[in-house]
């Protein structure tokens, strides 16, 4: 059978998106994909309704790649309400219990259960994540009424600043690794100060290596719906932009032709790995056109191929 002929045009690239609050990450993605009119689309990492903020977007081969985003440090600004829990640990859900906050609770004595939290440490994801359980997605779980046993899962939270603090609501930004939920974080708050607490807005200001990138809001995006096709080729970032961090080698015109066949071409070292040294290297052409990922041989004079571009 041959392949299923793909609407939209071939685009490659990456859109840092500014996700709106009250819609699903997919949703972002279809509204993102329906004004560059793209072939393909995907995400790197959701994010919950309630959220706002960086959702990075990769088109066409991009997609190719979007795995090797998803181990990047995040960062966060949230604003919680003490005293009450609900069902998904944030605003969207339904109220469960309402405690009295201390009522000597000090932004000191709060800064200091904060304090408390950073580091290492086993979060336990909370049930509307989409983490899967025997196959079934938690929140699809959490929808029919239903709780199950969850494992604790190791993260880091690298920084914990309180920006403000109210008594009965804080706001503050972390930054944290893969996999870490902000609900939990507030969650592990609320109860160390025995309250309870929930998230009432949550913004994502960064997946790394993109901090310093500016975001496109869906508003503006679809403003320049008819615009020519090459202005908005101009909001994506190359294929590359995400992988810094990896070995770069380039391979000649015969090699790009050897790669591309599933075979080890011989390759020389443009620029070395970050330490420690990822097992895969990016893999350029002479005219440093990126045509996939690779892993270099033992002797390190061959590249493997890993994950192969085809821009047809």
């Amino acid at each position: 059978m041959g392949r299923r002929h793909r609407r939209g045009r071939p685009v490659h690239g990456i859109l840092l998106l500014d996700k709106p609050s009250g819609g699903s990450s997919n949703h972002a993605l279809q509204r993102a994909k329906r004004v560059f009119n793209a072939s393909k689309a995907g995400h790197t990492g959701s994010l919950d309704p309630l959220a706002t903020g960086m959702l990075p977007i990769c088109f066409g081969e991009a997609t190719k790649l979007s795995a090797f985003l998803l181990d990047a440090d995040k960062g966060y600004e949230t604003t919680l309400k003490l005293g009450v829990t609900t069902n998904s640990a944030d605003a969207d859900g339904e109220v469960l219990e309402t405690r009295p906050v201390p009522s000597d609770l000090s932004a000191d004595q709060f800064e200091v259960v904060c304090a408390g939290l950073r580091g290492a440490q086993l979060q336990i994801p909370p049930m509307v994540s989409a983490i899967k359980v025997d196959g079934q997605r938690l929140y699809k779980l959490a929808r029919l009424g239903k709780e199950v046993e969850r494992k604790p899962r190791p993260v880091h939270i690298h920084q914990l600043d309180v920006l403000s603090f109210g008594g009965t609501s804080a706001r503050l930004a972390v930054r944290c690794s893969k996999g870490t939920y902000i609900r939990s974080l507030v969650t592990d708050i609320g109860e160390a100060l025995g309250c309870g607490a929930h998230v009432t807005q949550l913004r994502r200001t960064f997946v790394s290596p993109f901090e310093q990138r500016p975001m496109v809001d869906l508003e503006t995006l679809e403003s320049l719906g008819d615009a020519p096709a090459d202005v908005l080729d101009n909001l994506l970032l190359p294929l590359d932009a995400g992988l810094g961090h990896l070995a770069a080698v380039v391979v000649s015109s015969e090699g790009v032709a050897t790669f591309r066949r599933g075979q080890s071409p011989d390759c020389r070292l443009n620029q070395p790995a970050a330490d420690p040294a990822p097992a895969l290297c990016r893999v350029y052409d002479e005219s440093a056109n990126l045509i996939g990922l690779g892993e270099l041989t033992e002797s390190g004079e061959q590249v493997a191929p890993r994950r192969v571009l085809q821009f047809t």
